[in-house]
């Protein structure tokens, strides 16, 4: 296997600027999509480097209306207590996500459930898909939920993108976008609405992407805070790395 890094996943934002300390990435097509809009340190930056790189950003995103800064600091590189304190001092969030890998034939082995049928999205089940998405986005503002509309769409005519849904008993349960590139297919937003949870609907999302992928190794992102990490652990997944990222949201 090749070596596999945070840069093998896929993001929508294109990269408009770079220097030597970090690359400018930005999503003019959904503003709002903080991890899609944001600066990507190449190096650890000192104090004086981060304020000046956040200073530009943020007024980079005022020129846009955006009112969020976000930073992602160099893969398995731990932030200085000088900057940890900053962040705190300036109300930035801050927080680290892991990067998981597994080879199909590693995945447990999961009984087949008749409650549960996943299905890649066609023409048939886009509808379903949208309408489902669409639910679950609402949580972050009819306005976000509504540009994600356009995105899913966009989504849906790329052929590097696959979506797919889960029915429990014919109702949409749950579903995962998979990102299929020549080595690897990304697991990317796998979501199980909360009526369905504790089913088996997020372990047989995953398994039919193990089925359709059998020789590309799949890769996901984890919060590093958060449990479905355990969950991943406990499915064979190993863990390649580690990036720490901040961001603040100004009123």
């Amino acid at each position: 296997m090749k070596e596999i890094t945070f840069d093998h996943i896929y993001n929508p934002g294109q990269g408009i600027s770079e220097n030597d300390h970090y690359k400018h990435i930005h999503f003019p097509e959904m503003l709002t999509r903080y991890d899609s809009n944001f600066l990507e340190f190449k190096k650890h930056p000192t104090l004086a480097e981060f304020k000046d790189a956040a200073h530009f950003l943020r007024e980079f995103h005022q020129s846009k209306g955006q009112k969020h800064v976000k930073f992602y600091f160099p893969q398995d590189t731990k932030l200085t207590e000088e900057l940890m304190d900053h962040f705190t001092s300036e109300g930035y969030e801050s927080g680290f996500n892991e990067l998981y890998f597994i080879e199909p034939g590693q995945f447990p082995t999961i009984d087949d459930n008749s409650d549960i049928e996943v299905k890649a999205v066609t023409d048939r089940e886009l509808d379903a898909y949208l309408s489902f998405q669409y639910r679950q986005d609402l949580e972050y503002g009819e306005a976000f939920a509504n540009q994600k509309v356009g995105m899913h769409k966009k989504n849906f005519q790329n052929p590097r993108l696959m979506q797919v849904l889960a029915f429990y008993k014919g109702t949409p349960a749950g579903s995962v976008d998979v990102i299929v590139e020549d080595e690897t297919a990304e697991i990317d937003g796998l979501m199980v609405h909360e009526a369905f949870q504790k089913k088996g609907i997020g372990s047989r999302l995953q398994q039919f992407v193990m089925r359709q992928f059998p020789e590309k190794t799949v890769i996901l992102v984890a919060d590093g805070e958060d449990t479905p990490r355990l969950m991943y652990q406990k499915q064979n997944y190993r863990c390649l790395g580690f990036r720490y990222e901040v961001q603040k949201v100004y009123e």
